[in-house]
């Protein structure tokens, strides 16, 4: 099949082997963002999976036979480092990270994963309240801004107790406690703006 944007032909030919080694995947940051808030310009594809097994060499080797070539010399001990394995898709020339789901909070953002229809391809994508978490976590600005595109754009639509709730735990586990205050904001800015 041909695909008219280089994210979705990079879809397509990272959901073969995702379907084939994982048991739940989803599409997040940028891209997601694009799908649940406003367009913008990104040149990268993020995707978070949980693997049926520990065998992440041969999930990598059946990326690499699907177009894919990581980005590191040295995949080991940087995937241990980090969680993530950074390719690129050959025939796009586009960035894929591909995060290894942990236990806890990234299951349950599988499990909500909402199936999105990109150009023909069925794609779970990280749930526009589950994208907000994520986002306001990282509090970048970029991240904010991001925040931000989706609630202009979902905000009446939006399940916020679940959000505020998934942010009060985050802020609990990790000591912190900013993460709602900056919601909140986010929130209150948004809603200035809205008709």
């Amino acid at each position: 099949m041909s695909y008219k944007s280089a994210p979705a032909e990079l879809l397509a030919a990272a959901a073969g082997p995702i379907e084939k080694w994982c048991d739940g995947w989803y599409l997040f940051g940028a891209q997601a963002v694009v799908i649940w808030g406003r367009p913008r310009l990104t040149a990268d594809v993020d995707v978070t999976i949980r693997l049926r097994s520990d065998d992440t060499a041969s999930f990598w080797h059946d990326m690499e036979k699907a177009g894919f070539h990581l980005r590191v010399p040295e995949p080991e001990p940087f995937l241990a480092r980090t969680r993530v394995l950074p390719f690129l898709h050959v025939p796009t020339q586009l960035p894929l990270d591909v995060v290894l789901a942990g236990p806890g909070i990234e299951d349950r953002f599988i499990e909500r994963a909402v199936r999105i229809e990109i150009e023909g391809l069925s794609v779970p994508v990280a749930s526009p309240e589950d994208l907000i978490v994520m986002k306001v976590l990282a509090g970048r600005p970029k991240d904010l801004e991001d925040v931000r595109s989706v609630l202009m754009e979902r905000l009446t639509k939006l399940d916020v107790a679940y959000i505020r709730s998934m942010l009060g735990t985050l802020e609990q586990a990790l000591g912190q406690s900013d993460l709602l205050p900056l919601l909140e904001s986010e929130i209150a800015r948004v809603e200035r703006l809205l008709p």
